[in-house]
């Protein structure tokens, strides 16, 4: 019998088998501490602030607090924690430092750290995400704890920064209650950390490097990639379409496990959404893509890219798929149902006029997800699921469309 297929709902920020890392982000370290967490002052914001957009299921809670930094030398440390939050993501309603001054929102033992300047200028290597309306929002914090602090040598001179609200990431419990399932693992799922096949496998791990983690407005999750030599990104248009949801966004490289099969992937490295380019255009044969940019583009550049195919594929054809389905830290696809059995393939090569299909392993997140050839290019824009026939967006199709916004290779 065949499943209705559904667009894939964009799945939590997930506690899987990897949930426990550090970042490797070579920033200064937290100042000690001794203030209490931040209690938020409301069980949740006005609804109209929660993450809605179309397509995309909520994957964190946003909640109001009143926080306010004076100095370094008195009350100049905030603790926003939420106990059991994948991630701590803060807002800043308001920022006024002196010359010299700066705020950095870190985890607890400052391996992961951002550094924020009076005229926030991005190329001091601060980033930093916006909504539309007043403040900005800090990068998110993995974890249950973000540590803000004032670096200051001035005496208390009224409040240097405001912190109103922050999202938090939904705990495994929560994620299974809030997120319906697509049934797109087809079988038994064969998807396993990408650095179990770094040996094995070692071109598709390497190309795998090019796939971030997409945190949409800090409460949705989909899957991203950078797409030939420029500073372009694709993902699918059901997870962002417009340019206040691009500059509102965190794209995350490196989120992936250090071993196989291990609880230690680390934060990686977190850039901003910068430019819309293009959108597809909708309809009936919608190819579902969103063509972007990132901030502060050096930062993601020793990951690699990928490069799209310009001709149709073939039914047969041997694929696989890196992602981040469920939120979970990168795994890749390449077996249908058992490690060294039936490699991943083609099922129909021309499904209909704009998806090919396939029954690797996808699941909520996947969307936006690259499905590559043995060649290792990109045949299809993964954006469908729903078991036997999981589907992808014609890749060679997208490139007609977006040839002039891109460097192919």
């Amino acid at each position: 019998m065949r499943h209705t297929l559904r667009r894939l709902r964009t799945a939590a920020v997930a506690l899987g088998a990897c949930t426990l890392g550090l970042s490797l982000l070579s920033v200064p370290a937290a100042e000690a501490y001794s203030a209490q967490p931040l209690a938020p002052q409301s069980e949740r914001a006005p609804e109209s602030d929660q993450f809605s957009a179309e397509g995309v299921t909520t994957v964190g809670e946003l909640r109001t607090v009143d926080g306010s930094l004076s100095s370094a030398q008195d009350g100049g440390t905030q603790i926003i924690r939420h106990p059991g939050a994948a991630y701590v993501k803060v807002h800043f309603s308001s920022l006024r430092l002196a010359p010299g001054d700066h705020v950095t929102v870190s985890s607890p033992d400052g391996r992961e750290s951002y550094r924020y300047d009076r005229h926030l200028n991005r190329a001091t290597g601060s980033d930093y995400t916006t909504d539309g309306q007043p403040g900005f929002w800090a990068m998110s914090v993995e974890g249950d704890t973000a540590v803000v602090t004032l670096h200051s040598s001035r005496p208390s001179r009224g409040n240097a920064a405001t912190i109103d609200r922050f999202w938090r990431g939904y705990d495994r419990a929560e994620i299974t209650q809030q997120n319906l399932s697509t049934q797109s693992v087809c079988s038994t799922d064969a998807r396993r950390d990408v650095v179990c096949y770094q040996s094995s496998h070692p071109n598709e791990y390497a190309r795998g490097r090019a796939v971030a983690r997409l945190l949409i407005s800090g409460g949705g999750m989909c899957t991203t990639w950078r797409v030939g030599n420029t500073n372009r990104m694709l993902t699918n248009k059901h997870c962002f379409s417009t340019q206040s949801a691009v500059s509102g966004s965190e794209m995350q490289f490196d989120y992936q496990c250090a071993t196989c099969g291990g609880s230690n992937p680390g934060a990686g490295t977190k850039v901003s959404g910068a430019t819309l380019y293009k959108v597809s255009s909708g309809g009936s044969g919608d190819l579902d893509y969103t063509l972007y940019s990132v901030n502060n583009f050096a930062n993601i550049q020793g990951f690699g890219t990928l490069y799209l195919a310009t001709a149709a594929t073939t039914t047969g054809t041997r694929i696989y798929i890196p992602g981040h389905g469920d939120g979970s830290p990168k795994r890749l696809s390449i077996y249908e149902d058992t490690q060294n059995g039936t490699t991943c393939s083609v099922r129909n090569a021309n499904y209909n006029t704009s998806n090919i299909s396939y029954s690797c392993d996808t699941s909520g997140g996947n969307s936006g997800s690259p499905v590559l050839n043995a060649s290792h290019r990109v045949v299809a824009l993964h954006h469908l699921g729903g078991c036997p026939s999981n589907q992808g967006a014609k890749a060679h199709l997208i490139y007609n469309e977006i040839a002039s916004l891109i460097d192919n290779g």
